[in-house]
């Protein structure tokens, strides 16, 4: 799956990709990994103990699933220190977290062809892999 939210990640953006993959997690019956764009964002609000409580509920609901990798990329420095942050607090889950700031090597990570990793005509849309 990949997603490329738009606009500002705040407290609420960050609940609806938690949401929306703790749901595909639970409805989906193949395990799948991901990949979540945050290059397309103009800004970044959120608090800090909101990060730790979405990876800490990430970890619990996707306890006692199938491993996936969850890739992050930004090309911006603040956006790859959220996602650097995000990854540290999953350490141990059953959801494989890396940031990265090459989108080639989150390909290569995930182990998918680059153009799946592009976003495409519409940025809402998702795409699984």
């Amino acid at each position: 799956m990949t997603w490329h939210p738009r606009g500002v990640l705040d407290d609420r953006l960050l609940d609806e990709i938690a949401y929306f993959t703790h749901t595909l997690d639970h409805i989906v019956e193949a395990p799948f990994d991901r990949f979540i764009d945050l290059s397309g964002l103009a800004e970044i609000h959120l608090k800090v103990e909101h990060v730790f409580e979405i990876a800490e509920e990430r970890k619990t609901s996707h306890a006692g699933l199938a491993k996936v990798k969850s890739a992050v990329y930004s090309d911006k420095i603040i956006g790859f220190g959220v996602a650097r942050m995000y990854e540290t607090l999953m350490e141990g889950s059953s959801i494989d977290v890396l940031a990265f700031r090459v989108r080639s090597a989150a390909a290569a990570w995930l182990g998918v062809p680059i153009k799946l990793l592009d976003d495409v005509d519409n940025p809402e849309t998702e795409t699984f892999l």
